[in-house]
């Protein structure tokens, strides 16, 4: 998708002075920002070609602690660098920032220039060359939710992350008098979003108290990966900014309901013209290809689990009875079920897959969530019925991994992800899952709060 804001359009401002920094960032395994910031003046001489950081980065856990045992770099091989290569279609005014533009890069081996297999944007734009190569194109759009806290991360921390003052003291969901109260931090995210070149639908409260959603346009599968990564990190430094904090964390509170970052998901033609998951004539106006696909997600939702969960703290989040999915079922427009089909019509129709936390890194979530629809079709697998009911209380049914020590053992093993995204890719995942167990196993059980809640 072509940049709302191009790099001719950010010389002349750095010549007038009204651009003074640029950030060029990378998306870490966490999917947070890394990088630099650059003086404009020097970022439009020649940082725009390239720039460079260390392979560490794609290697730590969520508190950047350098981690052994991956094989794509380590002490003994020297934590050498890698070359960040700016993609100027990203390049973007962000607003809540004084002066500031902003770049997301992709990520290439420093010798070869080849992309780092296992970095986030490039498994995406290998799954997404995948659907190019049959014709098809993805879009997705990720719902992503949040908690809101009357005070600042730094007073958070010092607290120990123990009697927090929530934005509101009562279940939000929806609720305009209440929502009306944080309009000084939600307005402001909608409004520089917007401004950024991420189109906002809306944003609302959601069922906990101080519990928050905020919706963008869906979107290309990498241009949604790369806005919803922009929108956590720009709520994290609009909410500082006005002196509030918030929160990521799958299952923050267990009083609390839990975060999520549901994925809608659909298939178009190359051109973006034409719904491939629409039949007028099939059930509930599903194509035989949307079948086949929704199919797939359905087979292997075991195997790429991690990738919606990646952390302890987001299995705490599959309760019954608290919209947060527990089986492995489709249903329509049910939301007891793990997928539940959407909308209506060639626009409409979509598959919104509700297992993913608002902890999950999007571009990996993303790529999984394609593989397996992509194995769905080349096998054209079967679509069982729809579920009708409570999916909570029926039993019979496969139910989504409930540990993290459990979602890693079926990564490890997934035929498919190996052969979509290669070994190397998975062992290097596998490793991260292992690292994330081995210190749980060590630690008292406050430690995922501590630890995640700014982070996260």
């Amino acid at each position: 998708m072509a940049s709302t804001y191009t790099f001719d359009e950010l010389k002349k401002d750095v010549a007038a002075g009204r651009i003074d920094t640029v950030i060029a960032a990378q998306i870490d395994m966490q999917g947070r920002l890394m990088g630099k910031r650059f003086q404009a003046e020097y970022f439009v001489d020649s940082a725009w070609k390239e720039t460079h950081s260390c392979n560490y980065l794609l290697a730590t856990d969520i508190e950047m602690e350098t981690v052994s045992g991956y094989k794509a770099t380590s002490w003994e091989t020297g934590y050498g660098d890698y070359t960040m290569k700016p993609d100027l279609s990203t390049l973007r005014k962000t607003p809540w920032l004084e002066g500031t533009a902003l770049v997301l890069c992709d990520v290439l081996d420093h010798h070869t220039h080849e992309e780092v297999p296992h970095s986030p944007r490039a498994i995406l734009k290998k799954q997404v060359a995948r659907l190019e190569a049959m014709g098809l194109s993805a879009f997705m759009a990720t719902e992503l939710e949040f908690f809101l806290f009357d005070q600042t991360f730094e007073a958070a921390r010092e607290a120990g992350y123990r009697n927090l003052k929530l934005a509101s003291a009562y279940n939000e969901d929806y609720h305009i008098f209440q929502t009306t109260k944080e309009e000084e931090v939600m307005r402001a995210l909608r409004i520089g979003l917007q401004a950024a070149g991420v189109p906002v639908e809306n944003s609302k409260g959601e069922a906990s108290a101080g519990q928050e959603e905020i919706n963008v346009r869906y979107a290309e599968a990498l241009t949604m990966a790369d806005r919803h990564v922009i929108i956590k990190n720009a709520t994290k430094e609009i909410a500082w900014s006005k002196g509030k904090s918030v929160t990521f964390l799958a299952k923050w509170h267990y009083n609390a309901a839990g975060s999520s970052s549901h994925i809608h998901q659909s298939l178009w033609s190359l051109d973006g013209k034409t719904s491939l998951f629409h039949d007028k004539d099939g059930e509930y106006g599903m194509s035989g290809l949307m079948r086949h696909y929704v199919a797939g997600l359905l087979a292997y939702a075991s195997e790429y689990t991690y990738f919606l969960a990646p952390y302890i703290n987001s299995y705490k989040r599959y309760v019954a009875g608290t919209f947060a999915p527990t089986k492995i079922v489709w249903s329509k427009d049910n939301r007891t079920a793990g997928f539940r089909l959407c909308g209506e019509g060639t626009k409409g129709i979509r598959i919104e897959c509700r297992i993913g936390g608002s902890d999950l890194n999007p571009y990996l979530a993303m790529a999984a969530l394609l593989a397996a629809g992509i194995e769905g079709i080349e096998k054209k697998m079967e679509l069982d019925a729809a579920f009708v009911g409570d999916a909570y209380g029926r039993s019979g049914v496969e139910e989504i991994p409930r540990t993290l020590r459990h979602a890693t053992e079926l990564l490890k093993g997934s035929a498919m992800l190996r052969k979509a995204l290669g070994d190397d890719v998975i062992d290097h995942y596998v490793r991260a899952a292992e690292w994330e167990q081995e210190e749980y196993d060590r630690r008292v059980t406050d430690w995922e709060v501590a630890r995640g809640f700014e982070r996260a």
